[in-house]
């Protein structure tokens, strides 16, 4: 009876639980709605969407804005490219940032708080666009995959995450009870390390994949052979192109109504473009949402 009494909700409680209710619920739908609006938006009539006539379900369901987008083939290319420069990237970027960031995490490594410095100085100072397109340009990457894997190969950030890692969870007794068993380095991190970091692995495939994904910039720059452009590129391209036709169009009496449709059309698009681009990382997130919040505690709670 006494502990009943002491679990008691009071008043208060019930009044604090009401006001963060209501406010986590205003901020859900504040996020929320606009994922939803896209979703709706992409399936509804042209013309109903840009004339705000959708506001909570959609109106004249059509597949009209993925048609036009998949009307060329371009698209489907983009969309290939795009899963093999993020399959390469996010291996290179694994393959580099794993075990830089273990042997930084090493107390035996006598190196590594300077090395560790001079990565940490590159968030902060970096040559800019110009420098490392001439880096890209003489090393003969320029219009390759590799010039949009390679730059990037080692995210100082992800290594911090990976470096703190290590250090927290893989502990020195463990490495000393392997060299008693005439364990290497090498054999040490393949065999003993890496199977213990499925954690910190889900997390730095999920953030380098986003990343390779999402980059359309890279390309702009680097690549000029259309066959070779990612998706994201390859959307913004369509956006533009569609843009100029729309707003090039004579203004002719037989063509009025043509241009309002196309002008409708190229609204819905816009949302047709967000899901398309969207559906990997939709797909990838939930089988590494578990391991997210952990990848992200330890990287900022401890340094």
């Amino acid at each position: 009876m006494e502990s009943a009494k002491h679990l008691k909700r009071t008043r208060g409680d019930v009044i604090y639980d009401t006001v963060i209710f209501i406010i986590l619920t205003i901020l859900f739908l504040l996020v929320a709605y606009p994922l939803y609006f896209v979703v709706i938006s992409s399936f509804s009539d042209p013309v109903a969407v840009a004339g705000g006539k959708v506001v909570f379900y959609p109106i004249g369901l059509t597949l009209d804005g993925y048609n036009e987008v998949f009307k060329t083939q371009t698209v489907v290319r983009g969309f290939l490219n795009s899963l093999l420069y993020t399959a390469v990237g996010v291996s290179i970027n694994l393959a580099v940032t794993l075990p830089t960031s273990y042997a930084l995490s090493r107390r035996d490594f006598p190196l590594n708080k300077p090395i560790t410095l001079f990565y940490i100085v590159t968030m902060f100072v970096g040559g800019g666009m110009m420098p490392t397109y001439l880096v890209v340009r003489d090393t003969g990457l320029l219009n390759t995959m590799w010039a949009l894997v390679l730059p990037g190969a080692l995210g100082v950030y992800n290594m911090i995450v990976g470096r703190t890692f290590f250090t927290t969870n893989i502990p020195v007794e463990l490495m000393e009870a392997a060299k008693l068993d005439g364990c290497g380095n090498t054999k040490f991190f393949f065999h003993i390390v890496l199977p213990l970091s499925g954690a910190i692995t889900a997390i730095l495939f999920l953030y380098y994949g986003v990343g390779h994904w999402n980059s359309y910039f890279s390309a702009l720059l680097y690549i000029s052979d259309r066959s070779k452009w990612p998706l994201q590129l390859e959307l913004r391209n369509i956006l533009l192109q569609n843009t100029a036709i729309m707003t090039n169009r004579a203004l002719t009496e037989a063509e009025l109504a043509e241009k309002e449709r196309l002008e409708a059309l190229k609204e819905m698009m816009k949302y047709s473009l967000i899901i398309i681009s969207s559906i990997p990382v939709l797909i990838i997130y939930p089988f590494v949402q578990k391991h997210f919040v952990k990848g992200v505690m330890i990287g900022s709670v401890k340094g």
